[in-house]
């Protein structure tokens, strides 16, 4: 049975229990597994009507919701290769993505999207909208649908970091095994169930790791609640009150800093014990560890964890959290609260996972081990190279690309990293971010990053400079609301300065009033730096740095 035909049979054996919910202020709109069923075969109906043939390319544009996911899977089932695609991403690049694909139509949520989509493009192939797909008959329940392991089912665009973006080709044989791995490690999460698992999420199912969320949520006993307004993520998150939910570091980071910006301002005893608690947790296992600390732990466990932990949700068992690195201290902080932060790590071209933490054995600053079936290993510059049933067969239309990528039977992820005794992987760095000085150092710009930015709460992205320099600078952009002043950042590199060698010490920065976001086009969909943008873009205060250095 592959992945879509176990879906379908999860979704039959749903009956009239709620499956998936879009939430609209205090409301919930729920699919039933018996609604959706209905959705895709009035989904197939359309595919069929509109003359898709199996092979041929689709255009999914739309905000995550019900319909999008009963369209995905019709598409799927009729053998049309689905391209989802970004709503937030710029016109200009949603058309690049559309022309590469060769696709011969394309679904969009409403008549905005289509027609601002059709203004640029000029050229585009017939476009529909959800209502045109979901105002048919019914169509009923979806028969099974069978799909070969090696028949194509998605083609997802990488987010472009570096270069134009490319078209990553995932077949059924990846899902089956990728689904099989997810459902495994939910389960043991999960253990004991006694009811259905509340998950909640807010990424876009363009991206892998989300519509890899999306489809095990969907083959087993869940009730999936889908944000619909990113500006009211809080209360929507608490109105799910879920089980465990996808995060990117990000989102941890600002709910780190909210609880410890409204503990401090609250002072007095509370922020004095939280403050004490937390040193002693981040001490535990050092020799800097003393036993007042105990006390102090056992203390905010009693009086202040339990209220905190209830304000992020009282049936959370666990975060989960991919996409970027995500910094050790604020992994420690949930953990801390009782709250396991478990991270994967993945690239699309992985159907979005390598790794995957194991509940029981957490080591903060590690992503897991290797999923079942998957092998990972070291090569050169430490660049971690994979290969399994979930790792691509190759780019759409890029061979050069995908021979380049694919040698010898691994992919090679561009990612460094390393492995301990117990099996967990670190993800160190990107072969590509590597600075490299006019002194011949080579520098990975994350750790750095990741160290400044622990030490400025309010600098929301950090990004090291130097390539062909002399020296190192930094770019730090403020988190919106938050200020940073000169001072600050000058006492947190001298700091940090003080147990670094000397090329790889900070001597210029440059502090950016506004944050940086997708719209600016600095930050992709799944929060990735464009580094090559920023340096572009800041070309001019970059000079500057250095020639201030120079002077």
């Amino acid at each position: 049975m592959n992945f879509l035909e176990h879906i379908f049979q999860h979704l039959e054996g749903a009956g009239d229990a709620a499956v998936l919910q879009e939430i609209h202020g205090q409301e919930f709109i729920r699919a039933s597994g018996n609604e959706l069923l209905s959705l895709i075969g009035q989904a197939r109906e359309f595919v069929r009507s509109a003359g898709l043939q199996k092979g041929e390319r689709c255009a999914l544009l739309a905000p995550n919701s019900i319909r999008w996911a009963a369209l995905d899977l019709a598409l799927i089932a009729e053998g049309v290769i689905v391209v989802p695609l970004y709503t937030r991403q710029a016109p200009v690049e949603l058309a690049g993505m559309i022309r590469d694909s060769g696709a011969s139509r394309i679904c969009c949520s409403s008549a905005d999207l289509r027609d601002g989509l059709l203004h640029v493009m000029g050229d585009a192939p017939s476009a529909s909208t959800f209502e045109e797909i979901f105002t048919g008959a019914s169509g009923g329940k979806s028969p099974h649908a069978s799909l070969s392991p090696s028949d194509p089912v998605a083609i997802i665009y990488t987010s472009g970091t570096s270069g134009e973006p490319k078209g990553v080709v995932l077949n059924a044989g990846n899902l089956n095994h990728m689904l099989s791995c997810t459902n495994a490690r939910l389960d043991k999460l999960m253990r004991p169930r006694s009811e259905p698992e509340q998950v909640f999420h807010y990424g876009p199912f363009s991206l892998a790791a989300s519509w890899i969320l999306l489809l095990s949520c969907l083959s087993r006993t869940s009730v999936l609640s889908l944000s619909t307004d990113l500006t009211k993520l809080g209360e929507e998150m608490k109105l799910a009150n879920p089980n465990y939910f996808l995060n990117v570091p990000l989102l941890l980071e600002r709910v780190r800093r909210k609880v410890e910006e409204q503990i401090g301002a609250s002072g007095g005893l509370i922020a004095a014990i939280f403050s004490r608690a937390r040193l002693a947790y981040l001490r535990r296992g050092t020799r800097e560890a003393k036993f007042s600390g105990s006390l102090w732990l056992a203390i905010a466990r009693m009086l202040i964890f339990p209220t905190i932990r209830k304000s992020l949700g009282s049936r959370l068992k666990a975060l989960i959290c991919g996409s970027a690195p995500l910094a050790v201290e604020t992994q420690k902080f949930f953990l801390m609260l009782g709250v396991p932060v478990l991270q994967v790590y993945g690239l699309t071209e992985t159907t979005a996972i390598c790794t995957m933490d194991d509940p029981s054995h957490i080591e903060p600053g590690y992503v897991g081990p290797t999923i079942p079936g998957l092998e990972m290993k070291l090569g050169e510059n430490q660049e971690i190279l994979v290969r399994g049933p979930n790792v691509f067969q190759g780019y759409w239309n890029r061979p050069e690309e995908t021979k380049r990528v694919l040698s010898d039977g691994w992919f090679h992820t561009g990612d460094q990293g390393e492995v301990n005794s117990s099996g967990n992987w670190r993800i160190t760095g990107r072969t590509k971010n590597l600075i490299v000085l006019n002194s011949g150092h080579n520098v990975a710009p994350e750790p750095l990053e990741e160290e400044l930015a622990g030490l400025l709460p309010a600098a929301q992205h950090v990004v090291m400079i130097g390539n062909q320099r002399s020296s190192l600078s930094a770019i730090l952009a403020v988190a919106a609301g938050a200020k940073l002043t000169k001072g600050e950042v000058a006492s947190a590199i001298e700091k940090m300065n003080l147990h670094l060698p000397h090329y790889k010490q900070v001597r210029a920065f440059h502090i950016e009033e506004s944050p940086f976001t997708i719209e600016s086009g600095i930050v992709t969909a799944n929060g990735k730096l464009r580094r090559d943008l920023i340096v572009e873009r800041f070309k001019a205060q970059i000079e500057t740095m250095y020639r201030k250095r120079a002077s």
